[in-house]
């Protein structure tokens, strides 16, 4: 099947958390979890469209899209944003929102919720 046969634009969606608001931490748990979306949806780095990074305002010390530049994603666009402060969500977050040329229907794309994160969507299986 061509990308022209039945291939859609969907959305892939996922959240992890960190340990601490360290450079190091940002990006192997926003690493972690970009590989985890891309291989439970069999994504090739040419399939991407866009990929948008939030953080949760206790995460400073560095921008969640560097862990996808160090992954080779040097022609993705990416952007970060700040997630709006909401008493009592999840501390430490980063969320995903990766759009993607897929042969999935939306009902099959498998999103990601990793670690403290796994919280905000419990109707998903893992």
């Amino acid at each position: 099947m061509s990308k022209e046969e039945g291939w859609r634009l969907v959305a892939v969606r996922g959240a992890t958390t960190v340990g601490q608001d360290l450079p190091e931490q940002i990006q192997e748990g926003t690493g972690e979890l970009l590989r985890e979306m891309m291989g439970r949806n069999g994504i090739e780095p040419d399939d991407i469209v866009s990929i948008v990074f939030t953080a949760t305002p206790d995460l400073v010390s560095d921008f969640p899209a560097v862990a996808a530049r160090n992954m080779g994603l040097s022609q993705t666009p990416l952007l970060c944003a700040q997630e709006i402060p909401v008493a009592g969500s999840v501390e430490r977050c980063v969320r995903i929102i990766m759009h993607v040329y897929s042969p999935k229907a939306k009902r099959e794309i498998r999103h990601a919720y990793l670690h403290g994160a796994r919280q905000l969507r419990t109707d998903l299986p893992e």
